[in-house]
């Protein structure tokens, strides 16, 4: 039985150990304990989901196969490597780590000791995503010429260590690169400071330019209520996706048409996909490699908009 835990157990983690306690139940995995700075968050998840509470993560070390991060942007590296050098899987929530630098090293230390790496991109295991991606590859609205994405929404309380394109963006940014299974060439982008509290970016516009298609990016953190869309325009039509609904619509000259797609838990296939890579050894979904992907464009974005200028994307 594969044993796992998860660290940091604020809005995210919770859901984290929520699914892999349904996951216990179906006896897939068996869920050892939840780990959290702030030992009553702890305990109160950890009764919640009939596991084990540790107010320090490393007391997971040595008791688990595979391990949730859920913690501030900051302090992925350390908690990603204290378990990577321990023989530990890990999916570590994105964006995969607060700098490129990190994220490298994170990813040289998973090969070094032979353990999946995987990031929470959670957007690639939503159920419409993966439609829009068939639609794509079969040709269904021709060549596509351009991408545009809207996520925003209020500003989250518990986000303190970036701005909205760390923490917003990197979704979109990945989604695309994946939908075109190309990395972006260029980016551009307009941000500013509008509302929050800490001078981070709170919105930001960001145009990516992949080899002959465009992308754009709008997020915020200004919004009152969330919005998650995605349109696809191409030489033969468009495709109009909802994230939250995961409604996917398809429009073109001579008809609309509603795509069928199964509504389920982006997370629960996530965690159940790391898992049976795990225990199969397999290449995830979503590697370090490809985190780190989105993580290099979102901060040559936020360097495009300090520098009021485009900036190329190399080496990736």
């Amino acid at each position: 039985m594969l044993r796992v835990g998860v660290v940091g157990v604020g809005n995210m983690g919770f859901h984290h150990a929520r699914i892999y306690s349904e996951l216990a139940k179906e006896g897939k995995v068996e869920l050892v304990g939840v780990a959290d700075a702030n030992f009553e968050r702890a305990k109160e998840v950890a009764s919640k989901f009939n596991t084990k509470a540790f107010s320090d993560y490393r007391g997971l070390i040595g008791r688990v196969d595979a391990i949730s991060i859920a913690v501030p942007t900051s302090l992925h590296r350390q908690v990603a490597l204290d378990f990577i050098e321990n023989g530990v899987s890990v999916l570590v929530e994105k964006p995969i780590a607060e700098s490129i630098e990190s994220a490298q090293e994170i990813i040289r230390a998973a090969r070094k000791n032979n353990v999946t790496l995987m990031v929470g991109h959670v957007e690639r295991f939503n159920p419409a995503v993966l439609k829009l991606k068939e639609v794509l590859d079969e040709d269904l609205i021709g060549k596509v010429v351009t991408l545009t994405a809207k996520r925003v929404g209020p500003l989250p309380p518990q986000i303190k260590d970036v701005g909205v394109i760390i923490d917003l963006g990197v979704h979109d940014i990945d989604v695309m690169s994946f939908l075109l299974g190309r990395s972006v060439r260029k980016v551009y982008a307009k941000a500013g400071s509008a509302k929050n509290p800490l001078q981070l970016e709170d919105y930001a516009v960001i145009m990516l330019d992949f080899e002959n298609t465009t992308g754009i990016v709008e997020t915020n953190w200004l919004t009152p209520h969330k919005v998650r869309t995605l349109t696809v325009v191409g030489t033969e039509g468009i495709a109009e996706l909802d994230y939250i609904s995961q409604k996917l619509v398809l429009y073109n000259h001579e008809w609309i048409r509603e795509a069928k797609v199964q509504f389920k838990e982006p997370l629960r296939n996530e965690l159940e996909h790391f898992v049976e890579c795990v225990k199969k050894k397999e290449r995830p979904l979503v590697s370090g490699e490809e985190g780190l992907h989105a993580l290099m464009v979102a901060i040559k974005a936020l360097e495009s908009a300090n520098r009021n200028e485009p900036v190329e994307l190399t080496g990736i």
